[in-house]
C-alpha cells in the first residue's frame, strides 16, 4: 500500500513500522524525514512530480511510502477498560470521513474504532492522510457482521448509543461506563437493524436550514460530550 504526506511519514518513521521504499520529491527538502529514513537505511527513490502523481491521488506532499497493508486490531483488545469507549461506523463510505473520524477519536483517546468488512470504506491510502499520523496510535477493527459484533460488546457490559434525529437530545444521555457509539452511513444513517440493536438514541439539534451533519462532525460533537459526561 502507497501512503502519503510528511505527517504520515514523521508519524510511521517514529513508530518504527516497516516501510519497503520511499519515493521522494527530487528537490524535497525535509532534511529530519530524509535523514530519518537514511537512518533506518530506508531505499529512497528520487522522482518527478509527474512520477509522484501517477503513484498517489492526492496531495502527496513531495512523499510517498510503500508500505504493508494496514493491519486490523481485535476488537478484544478495546474492550478491556472498565470505561472503555469505541465508535462505531455503519457503513461510511467516504474515506475523508474515516480520516476525519480516526483523528477525533485518537485526540479524545476512544480506545478503538469498528468498521464493517463489506460495503464500507477501508483503510486506505487517502485515509491515512486525512488522519495526518493518528491512525498509528489508534486501534481499527475490521468485523465481518456489526450486530454480531454489537451483541458481543453487550456481552462484555457496553451500553449501545446509536445517533439519530428522532433519539434523545445527545447532551441528556449518561456515558459512563462502557460504551459503544454508532456512526450511520453518511446518505442513509443508521440500518434498521443496527437502531433496533441500540440502547439509546442520541439526536443532535438542528437550528438552521439543514436536517444532518457530516459524519465526522457528528462524531466529534458525540465523543466529546462522552468524555465530558465522564469527568
Amino acid at each position: 500500500m502507497y501512503v502519503f504526506g510528511k505527517n504520515v511519514a514523521l508519524e510511521i518513521l517514529k513508530k518504527g513500522d516497516k516501510i519497503k521504499k520511499a519515493y521522494i520529491y527530487k528537490d524535497f527538502n525535509d532534511r529530519n524525514i530524509i535523514s530519518a529514513l537514511q537512518k533506518s537505511k530506508i531505499c529512497i527513490n528520487y522522482c518527478t512530480k509527474m512520477e509522484l502523481d501517477k503513484l498517489a491521488n492526492g496531495n502527496h506532499q513531495g512523499i510517498i511510502l510503500s508500505v504493508p497493508d494496514y493491519e486490523y486490531a481485535d476488537i478484544s483488545k478495546m474492550i478491556n477498560n472498565e470505561d472503555a469507549l469505541i465508535v462505531i461506523l455503519d457503513h461510511l463510505e467516504d474515506p475523508h470521513n474515516l480520516g476525519a473520524i480516526i483523528r477525533t477519536c485518537e485526540a479524545a483517546g476512544v480506545n478503538g474504532i469498528v468498521i464493517p468488512k463489506d460495503r464500507s470504506v477501508s483503510v486506505n491510502s487517502t485515509v491515512m492522510k486525512v488522519s495526518a499520523g493518528a491512525l498509528e496510535n489508534i486501534k481499527i477493527a475490521c468485523v465481518t457482521n456489526l450486530n454480531n459484533t454489537i451483541k458481543y460488546l453487550k456481552d462484555n457490559g457496553f451500553w449501545i448509543v446509536g445517533t439519530d434525529m428522532l433519539g434523545t437530545p445527545y447532551d441528556k444521555i449518561d456515558y459512563r461506563g462502557k460504551i459503544a457509539i454508532v456512526i450511520g452511513n453518511e446518505g442513509s444513517g443508521m440500518s434498521k437493524l443496527i437502531t433496533d440493536s441500540c440502547d439509546f438514541i442520541a439526536s443532535i439539534p438542528m437550528r438552521g436550514e439543514i436536517n444532518s451533519l457530516n459524519a465526522s462532525v457528528a462524531t466529534g460533537i458525540i465523543v466529546y460530550e462522552a468524555i465530558k459526561c465522564r469527568k
